[in-house]
């Protein structure tokens, strides 16, 4: 059965490809490399981008999973302040010195400017419609940062997706159905995002709409289902039901899905997409993006999330140590991509969109390793054990009989967490940029959580 718990090697690797992708894309574009035309290889490394929405199927994946275990009856629901905290100690402080050190090169000017602090440090600024810098993405040095700003919407709104998608799960009758009702509310999710890109198009301002949560949230959506798939898995009736010889087979096709994540990703870079995220066509080209890459995300992670643990190929390929090493440290590289390409500009004297490609990505990505690790070692995990609590796993609920059916004396799990706190529980496993939390604890029957 696919791994519902702890530390997730593959899924780290999963996640340094991600960020290499995007560093890779943005070191060309800095550097040029992009503009002008080009062949085939400048129309792959064009796409880069789609390291984001990787990125935003594993949180799905991950940080839903531990509410779709509750709405099955696995365990009781994460309380929502604990969660936030958490998310919150791990998405802010590194951040916050990337801020700090962004104002002090790049805007001094701005030092003194209360507002503009406010908005970049509770990441609200990707809703202001007219920023001093110019765009909507963000200041320099902080360019990729329109992501992390939707990433922390979905933090925000999790708690109540999970609350609305267990209420609709609760009216089915067994593991089973409560399943495919979640199933049916993650598609309804997915469907927001494609209805959202045609409104959105009707306004003069799409760019500003379009650094929203709602534009995204069918690459969540889609880590959410591979979420409820995994503990159905372990949920459902029978000693080998559906759903787990489904999560072995896409498990044993890794290559296969793989390929099609590839071919993907070939069609999305051509201009069937448009140019790129940055610059939309039309409304059907933002509907065609928006499909392939969660396409390409969704078959490169599900059968990383759906394989039984320790699946030889993809522990080989995506869990050794150098990928779990770059997974770890994830975060690191993402926040400070574009102040270490601007610090090696300035050292290698190059003008303006004169970058060397086969020279300027392995000086960027060596010196991004070095500044990710030390803000990983240095202050993301000292502040994460810091902010950690320890306690007592989450135990399964009480009436679970065999078969996968609730007991019809005990009331149906809860499920969103929003207006109770559990007793203090391990870490979830990260989402988004974070590493691995060790530390987690068996729970009754041979479940771990984290």
């Amino acid at each position: 059965m696919p791994k519902i718990s702890g530390h997730h090697a593959a899924l780290d690797g999963v996640r340094a490809l991600a960020a290499l992708l995007v560093l890779l894309f943005h070191v060309a574009a800095s550097g040029g490399y992009l503009s002008g035309g080009g062949g085939a290889f400048t129309a792959l490394l064009s796409r880069g981008e789609i390291g984001v929405p990787i990125f935003f199927v594993l949180s799905g994946l991950l940080l839903y999973r531990p509410w779709a275990a509750a709405a099955l009856g696995l365990r009781t629901a994460p309380g929502t302040g604990g969660y936030l905290a958490k998310r919150a100690l791990r998405l802010l402080p590194a951040y916050w010195l990337l801020v700090v050190v962004a104002t002090l090169l790049y805007f001094r000017d701005r030092l003194g400017d209360v507002a503009s602090w406010l908005k970049l440090l509770t990441l609200t600024y990707s809703y202001d419609r007219t920023p001093w810098w110019g765009d909507y993405l963000g200041p320099k040095g902080m360019g990729q940062i329109w992501s992390l700003t939707v990433e922390a919407a979905f933090y925000v709104a999790l708690p109540l997706l999970a609350f609305v998608l267990g209420r609709w799960a609760r009216r089915g009758t067994d593991v089973d159905r409560r399943a495919r009702r979640l199933l049916s509310g993650t598609g309804a999710l997915a469907a927001v995002s494609f209805l959202y890109v045609i409104a959105i198009h009707q306004s003069a301002d799409r760019a500003f709409y379009g650094n929203w949560l709602p534009r995204y949230l069918a690459w969540f959506a889609a880590g959410m289902a591979l979420a409820v798939v995994t503990v159905w898995a372990h949920a459902e009736r029978g000693p080998d039901g559906p759903v787990r010889r489904l999560c072995r087979t896409v498990g044993a096709s890794w290559g296969l899905c793989w390929t099609v994540a590839a071919l993907c990703y070939g069609l999305a870079a051509t201009r069937i997409t448009g140019v790129s995220r940055l610059y939309e066509v039309n409304v059907w080209t933002s509907e065609i993006e928006l499909l392939l890459y969660g396409a390409v995300a969704l078959f490169l992670v599900a059968p990383v999330a759906l394989a039984p643990a320790g699946q030889p190929m993809i522990a080989g390929l995506l869990g050794n140590r150098v990928m779990a090493f770059l997974g770890r440290i994830s975060y690191g590289l993402f926040l400070w991509q574009f102040v270490v390409i601007y610090v090696w500009w300035k050292i290698a004297g190059h003008a303006p969109f004169s970058g060397v490609l086969v020279l300027d990505f392995p000086v960027c990505a060596l010196l991004t390793v070095g500044a990710a690790a030390a803000s990983h070692y240095l202050l993301e995990e000292p502040v994460r054990r810091l902010g950690s609590r320890s306690g007592p796993a989450p135990s399964p609920l009480p009436g679970r009989v065999a078969g996968g059916r609730f007991a019809a004396s005990v009331p149906p799990p809860a499920t969103g967490g929003i207006f109770t706190d559990p007793p203090p529980e391990p870490e979830l496993e990260p989402g988004i940029f974070a590493g691995p939390e060790p530390g987690d604890e068996a729970a009754p029957g041979g479940i771990h959580w984290s």
